[in-house]
Parts: C-alpha cells; structure tokens; sequence
C-alpha cells in the first residue's frame, strides 16, 4: 500500500457525519481507516453500517492524541501516512501533489497542505494555515496565523516552502520515519506533538514542507475549544516539553527560565481578568512539568546530527503584543 489516510476519532461521530463524505469522495484509489479511541457515540456502528470498506482500527479506550496514532498506526503498512484530523473537509487533487514531492524528494520527511477555515473559506485556519513556525522561546506561529489573528487567504502563500513544522491537522509522513523515530511522544498526549515530532526530524537533517498545491478546510476546535482551561494547560506544559525535549543544552537551562517569566506574566493577565481557572490551569502545567522530568516521563532528545534554528531569532510574543505586529510579513523581519 502507498497511502493510508488514518482518521483519529474520539466521540466524534458528529463530525464523522459532517466532514467523512468528503474524505471518501476525494480519495479514491487511496485506502482510508479510523482508528477509534475508544468512542461510546455509536460511532464504531454508524462506520461499520455507512462505510463498511473503511477500515476501523478499534482500540478500548481513550489513549488521546499521541499513542492514539501510535497504537493504530502500528496496524497499518503503508508508505506514506495522511492523518487527517476528523473535522477536516478535503478537495479534488488533495492528496497526489504532496505525494509526488515525496517521490521526486527523499530528503522531505513531512508535509502538509493549505489549510483554511471551514466556516470562513478564504481565510487561513488557526491550527496550521501555511505552514508553522517557532520563534527563540518556542512559542509556534504560522503563515497567516500569528496567535488570534488569522490572515486572507490572497495568494501570499501560492508556494511550496520549507517550514519548522507541519500541523497535525492535515500531516502527510513518511511511515518508516514516525515509526523509527517513535512517532508522537505519549507524554504530550495531545497538542504540539506535532512540532516536537518535526523538531526531531529537523534535528536528524531532514526537510518539512508546505505546499499550496493542496488544499483543505479545517473546523477547529474539534475536541477542545480554545476556552478549555485543559486546552490551556495543555499549551503551557507541551511548550515547555518542546523546549526541554530538542534544545542543546548551552540554549536550554536560559529559555526555559524567560519561558516560566512569561508564562507568570500570562498567568497575571488572567488574575486581573479574573479567570482563575485559567491561573490553575498554567500552575498545573508547571508542576506537570517538574513531575514529568524528575518521574523520566520526559527524556531530552540527545542523538542531534545538527540543531534546527528557528526562523525568528526573536520574540513573536514581544512583535505582537508590544509592537503590535500582526501579520507573519512584519513579524519575520
């Protein structure tokens, strides 16, 4: 088999229903399966009775994100992955053009399409638009998206370009890599595991594309809205994760203490707007973090052929909330 597109779905037979016809229309000649993390909706039943060619990869509970793909993806022999997030709507074509850059380039390790927004089609969506990036800190940010604001989609990013890190949403991978490099780290169990997994590749001197020559529309917020005070801790403690996991060690130890300096700046904000489940939620990540490294739940990534500098030697977070630098042009200069 040369492509597999894998599914992940937890309760999500309402997006199912909705996004799932658009999978099966633009994919043909391309196997599909969904792995099920476990649902109770009817979701596993709804597939075997609408679907019944779409292979379900059924596991007994909810292992999230992470080993979720692990697990699964361990069922399936392809030469190529596509995980594609359950609510994402696919188009004609979407799929051959990236797999023809893998063919013709053996140095790329992943890929991922344009991605807009479901309920806005010409703008770019949160998770991914064109293709991310991180700064110095490690804070992500993508092209057409930098924290909240989201860009036109007016043909700035028509290319095919070398990014930092490809979003989960829409991720096109080589299999024999996520598996020789053990795929998402479990610890992250959802949300940036993707930019570590890329991290790693970079470090081993492999190359992560964007291309426009491909498209798809992605709803968001799927499984956690951006107001999920877990979402919110989630965030926190993966960054830190991120940067303790694939920074050299003569970078390490003075990032990471800026990062907990603006993490508390962070949690101030919220004090004075009197969202103190989101102060708990940040408190949490922390003491998560600590836990994790004095446990060994999170080792350092200490095999680096070369360390992968990120595109923004400075603060995207100074750019955009201090100099009030919204847009990835301005932000990047």
């Amino acid at each position: 088999m040369k492509v597999a597109v894998v599914i992940l779905t937890w309760n999500g037979l309402r997006h199912l229903k909705t996004f799932l016809p658009s999978v099966v229309q633009h994919s043909i000649g391309h196997a599909i399966f969904v792995i099920d993390n476990g649902s109770l909706d009817g979701s596993k039943e709804w597939l075997s009775t609408t679907y019944p060619t779409i292979s379900v990869i059924r596991l007994d509970r909810n292992l999230g994100f992470c080993d979720g793909y692990n697990k699964g993806l361990q069922q399936i022999k392809s030469e190529y992955y596509v995980l594609l997030n359950s609510d994402v709507e696919v188009t004609d074509g979407w799929i051959e053009p990236l797999i023809d850059i893998f063919d013709k380039k053996p140095e790329v390790a992943a890929i991922q399409p344009k991605i807009l927004s479901f309920e806005n089609k010409t703008s770019f969506e949160y998770a991914g638009a064109a293709g991310g990036h991180i700064d110095w800190l490690g804070y992500p940010f993508c092209r057409g998206r930098i924290f909240d604001t989201l860009e036109e989609d007016n043909g700035q990013y028509n290319d095919i370009s070398e990014i930092f890190w490809a979003s989960g949403a829409c991720l096109f991978i080589r299999s024999h890599l996520f598996h020789k490099h053990a795929g998402f780290d479990w610890a992250f169990f959802a949300h940036m595991e993707e930019i570590d997994l890329c991290w790693r590749l970079k470090n081993l001197g492999y190359k992560i594309l964007y291309s426009s020559e491909s498209t798809v529309y992605h709803l968001g917020g799927g499984t956690l809205q951006k107001s999920s005070p877990y979402k919110t801790f989630l965030n926190y403690r993966n960054g830190l994760f991120l940067l303790y996991k694939n920074l050299p060690g003569s970078k390490l130890y003075q990032t990471i203490i800026i990062r907990l300096f603006l993490d508390g700046i962070s949690g101030l904000r919220h004090v004075f707007k009197l969202e103190f489940r989101f102060v708990s939620a940040i408190l949490k990540a922390h003491f998560s973090f600590y836990a994790h490294i004095l446990l060994g739940k999170i080792k350092r990534n200490n095999s680096l052929n070369t360390f992968s500098e990120p595109i923004l030697k400075s603060s995207v977070v100074y750019k955009y909330f201090i100099l009030n630098l919204k847009y990835f042009s301005e932000i990047i200069k």
